[in-house]
């Protein structure tokens, strides 16, 4: 039965960034039969056969370990040798596997709620591309119903191998770039909840000669999303820097390779915002970034070459690819969630930071602490040195992906009649133009957009906003939701 067969009857299907589903439906034989085919696929590129490492690592979320064992057999059952990276940070085990040209792949739902979770596959060099999903899909896998029992669980899981510890060689690639003390003098929260990598950061602060404070830890799961900010998140960041003690307060993604970076008020950053202000402190001559993305970086003016791409960091790494390629170095890519990607090696005070193709959070956080720090300012103070304009997204929940697409399809038919039916040209003027790179983006008369898209690892609509000032984008994402709302109830 191909891959696509697997999917079909499982729920469990490719999402913007790996394969995704309820864990109730993500049993071993599902994780098996997707690690085989990935495997297979991999051996038809020259990049595995029986013998070869393949490293595996995991997020925190309850059910990880159970999938963790399942991919583990599937390696052993193919004649590959599983390398067991521990519960780290994405990009930590990236950098391990990359570096050592062989396959890898993260237990990780990243920042969707833990009744659901994933499996992140990667190339022995860089992600899975939307090719290698498409050519994966195809493999052909049937598995010996002796492995399993009638509820579709391994009989005999295996135990997970030692841990080869990634962590210290993840340190060393930011303190050896930025130096020792390139935070000296800083305080700065980190907010751990349930992320992979909250130990993992306080480290890296310290070797980077700043003070760092542990707050919020949680042992239950919690699904923070770097894109949307829950409004407790904000809460508790207002509530931490009131003191006035803390420089910035940082934190990650479930799985760690998405950042979120709040000033010295506890006013998160947007990770749009701060993919501008990583990729300007890195020199970069080629960004890449997602339609959704803040307009700011073009009006910057500091990148000759800008690129846009669908969202999702496959189609990133692939454009971002394509102009380090055509010589436009250094080449760096980013995503509105504030994953950060680093597509060519970057020098600077003659320190090279060796190429990382992946999402990478903890980058564009310390790129933007050490401009300002370097500036002589905080964090809102470098804000202001970039263009006034001011990114929100948002999402409606529960609304089923086939639903969410067959609303924008019809919108898209006639978008002018149906952004005067969502209530918008009277907040925005007349509907100037749309663009369909990855759902409907509308953009009106005084230069407001709204941008609709359902997400690729759920059942929701996305909801994204770009104006002015921030009170013109919390309005304009107020009334989105409030007009597309509407839509779920009519279903």
């Amino acid at each position: 039965m191909k891959i696509a067969q697997w999917m079909q009857h499982s729920g469990v299907a490719f999402g913007t960034s790996g394969a995704r589903g309820l864990v109730t439906a993500m049993t071993d034989r599902v994780c098996f039969a997707y690690t085989v085919g990935y495997l297979r696929h991999l051996a038809t590129l020259g990049e595995f056969a029986p013998g070869t490492d393949v490293a595996v690592a995991g997020d925190l979320r309850p059910s990880t370990p159970h999938i963790l064992r399942a991919c583990v057999a599937a390696i052993t059952h193919m004649g590959g040798r599983p390398v067991f990276c521990g519960f780290v940070p994405t990009p930590a085990l990236c950098l391990y596997a990359f570096g050592r040209g062989i396959p890898s792949l993260m237990v990780t739902g990243s920042h969707i709620p833990a009744d659901r979770n994933g499996i992140k596959f990667n190339r022995a060099h860089g992600e899975f591309l939307k090719s290698d999903e498409a050519a994966m899909r195809e493999e052909d896998v049937d598995l010996p119903d002796s492995l399993f029992d009638g509820s579709a669980a391994l009989i005999s899981p295996p135990i997970l191998p030692p841990v080869t510890d990634v962590v210290p060689g993840f340190i060393a690639r930011y303190r050896d770039f930025f130096g020792s003390d390139a935070l000296s003098g800083l305080t700065l929260g980190i907010y751990q909840h349930s992320a992979v990598g909250r130990d993992v950061l306080v480290h890296i602060v310290e070797a980077l000669g700043g003070r760092a404070v542990p707050l919020g830890r949680m042992e239950d799961f919690i699904p923070v999303d770097t894109e949307a900010v829950r409004p407790e998140d904000a809460t508790l960041a207002r509530q931490w820097a009131s003191d006035g003690e803390l420089d910035a307060i940082l934190t990650t993604d479930g799985d760690s390779d998405r950042p979120l970076l709040a000033d010295r008020a506890g006013d998160w950053l947007r990770g749009d915002v701060l993919g501008i202000l990583a990729a300007r402190f890195l020199g970069a001559c080629a960004v890449t970034t997602p339609v959704s993305s803040n307009s700011a970086l073009e009006l910057s003016g500091f990148a000759s070459d800008v690129r846009r791409t669908r969202i999702g960091s496959p189609f990133v790494v692939a454009a971002m690819t394509e102009a380090a390629a055509a010589g436009s170095l250094p080449s760096v890519g980013y995503e509105a969630n504030g994953g950060f990607l680093l597509g060519s090696d970057v020098t600077r005070n003659g320190r090279t930071l060796r190429a990382l193709p992946t999402r990478d959070s903890v980058l564009p956080m310390l790129c933007a602490l050490v401009a300002a720090r370097d500036a002589g300012m905080d964090l809102a103070e470098l804000v202001r040195t970039l263009p006034p304009r001011f990114t929100l997204s948002d999402r409606l929940v529960e609304m089923p992906t086939a639903q969410s697409r067959d609303r924008i399809a019809r919108l898209s038919e006639d978008p002018v009649q149906g952004a005067e039916a969502l209530g918008l040209c009277k907040i925005c003027g007349p509907l100037a133009s749309v663009d369909e790179t990855d759902g409907l983006r509308m953009t009106f008369a005084d230069g407001r957009v709204v941008h609709l898209r359902p997400s690729g690892n759920a059942p929701e609509l996305r909801v994204y906003v770009e104006a002015d000032s921030p009170e013109q984008a919390q309005t304009l994402l107020r009334a989105g939701l409030d007009a597309v709302s509407l839509w779920r109830e009519q279903a």
